[in-house]
């Protein structure tokens, strides 16, 4: 079995724990560079992927890997959930979605905890909807986060799954590749200051099952009425799965 991407090389830390301390670094300049980077082309991503629950209309949603909290507040614009609850594993990042929560008034509709994605401290079946944006690939063990994240579901409920893929036509591999592997790596280090984040960003991507292999692990656990929709030629890839 092949070692996990993880942020740094020579650590002996869990992919958990490094996943963790990278986040805690670049907290500060997560946000802008996550837009900078996307030319803000994420946002649009977010709002596309969000909009897969429109018709469900979820009262009460888990936003796992909540980080900043963008895809939660977005989800409030565009669902009016009655609660969400968002859980992250990194410390820097909670404290600047509580900041963004505070600012923006909605303590009583958004709340975010520490939490790990693969033992979700939620009772069964508890959640209308589930949210991920840019973090199953981050999950040490994949196949036990998802299965989690079906646990909490309520039946009939649905996940969303917004995550980077990899383009396969030409020319946008090729450019794609490039972006990913000098720029953004050199940008990230310049902004950063955790080079590594931005290294193992790619990477990370590289080694993510996405495509119909990720749909495949999502029937594995046990989701039903996969689907998989590309964005942007495969840049980015919205996944659904209903429990």
């Amino acid at each position: 079995m092949s070692k996990p991407v993880t942020p740094y090389r020579d650590s002996d830390a869990s992919k958990k724990e490094q996943v963790a301390t990278m986040f805690n670094n670049i907290s500060g300049t997560y946000d802008f560079l996550n837009h900078f980077l996307s030319l803000g082309i994420d946002v649009i991503w977010r709002k596309m992927a969000i909009r897969e629950l429109l018709s469900d209309k979820p009262k009460r949603i888990l936003d796992v890997a909540t980080g900043t909290g963008d895809f939660a507040f977005e989800s409030i614009k565009i669902l009016k959930p009655e609660k969400i609850i968002g859980v992250d594993i990194s410390e820097g990042m909670l404290d600047i979605a509580k900041q963004k929560i505070e600012k923006r008034g909605l303590q009583h509709i958004f709340e975010v905890s520490l939490g790990d994605s693969e033992k979700l401290l939620f009772d069964n079946s508890e959640f209308d909807a589930v949210t991920v944006a840019y973090g199953v690939r981050n999950f040490e063990n994949l196949e036990k986060g998802l299965s989690d994240m079906l646990r909490v579901l309520k039946p009939s409920g649905k996940v969303v799954i917004l995550e980077f893929s990899k383009p396969r036509v030409f020319p946008v591999k090729q450019v794609y590749s490039f972006y990913f592997k000098y720029v953004t790596p050199s940008i990230g280090k310049l902004f950063s200051k955790d080079a590594s984040a931005y290294r193992y960003l790619p990477e990370s991507v590289a080694a993510f099952p996405d495509g119909q292999q990720f749909t495949e692990l999502m029937k594995k656990v046990g989701f039903q009425n996969t689907k998989w929709r590309p964005l942007a030629f495969g840049i980015c890839s919205i996944y659904t799965g209903t429990k």
